[in-house]
């Protein structure tokens, strides 16, 4: 890895690199951003943000740390070397403010188990709450975004596919150990997958974005 290194970067460098080529093909909530350089070419980025949902962020550690919560809601490499994926996470970690409570999931829907994260070192927590969207004419849509109905929308609710949830604490021992006891998920052993070539750093080769 010694031709790679991870800096902060501005958030618009990672805007159309994310728009054109995520398979979700939309823009989350971008707070930092960092970029993976192999000399001084861009080959990845990684980025984090507030979660869309206050609940969880007093899900985790409850309301004192809530402020403190940021999802890992993009990760992006152009090509998959081996190990790329858990050194550009690392790295990006340790470059967030401290303390952080960080979150992130695997979409299993999509075939990811989440090794990048168990490669460096998250806490498993399971698969997420619960929840459900409500589909229209126009999509699917969260339902605090729809509440009257249109005349003649056709409506339903549909349940959300769940996925696997992360963990990963930053800051001093004692700041870990402090918010590692107040976590209110139960710690569960990493999940594993069927597939036997889907190895930590395993990118599908049509979709070259982790999550």
């Amino acid at each position: 890895m010694e031709n790679f290194k991870v800096i902060k970067i501005q958030k618009q460098f990672c805007f159309d690199l994310i728009e054109q080529s995520h398979y979700l093909k939309r823009l989350p909530s971008i707070m930092y951003a960092f970029g993976l350089y192999n000399g001084n070419d861009l080959v990845g980025a990684c980025t984090f943000g507030s979660p869309p949902s206050l609940n969880l962020c007093e899900g985790v550690c409850g309301k004192e740390f809530k402020g403190e919560v940021l999802e890992l809601n993009r990760l992006f490499l152009v090509n998959n070397e081996k190990n790329l994926a858990s050194f550009f996470v690392s790295r990006a970690l340790k470059l967030l403010p401290k303390p952080s409570i960080i979150v992130s999931y695997a979409d299993k829907n999509n075939g990811h188990c989440g090794y990048v994260y168990q490669a460096t070192n998250f806490i498993y927590t399971g698969l997420s709450e619960k929840r459900t969207d409500l589909k229209t004419d126009t999509g699917l849509h969260s339902r605090t975004e729809w509440r009257s109905k249109k005349e003649g929308e056709v409506r339903e609710y549909v349940e959300r596919p769940r996925k696997h949830r992360y963990i990963y604490f930053t800051g001093s021992k004692a700041e870990r150990k402090l918010r590692r006891q107040k976590l209110n998920y139960k710690i569960l052993g990493y999940p594993k997958t069927d597939n036997e070539n889907y190895d930590v750093d395993y990118i599908p080769s049509l979709q070259p974005l982790l999550i």
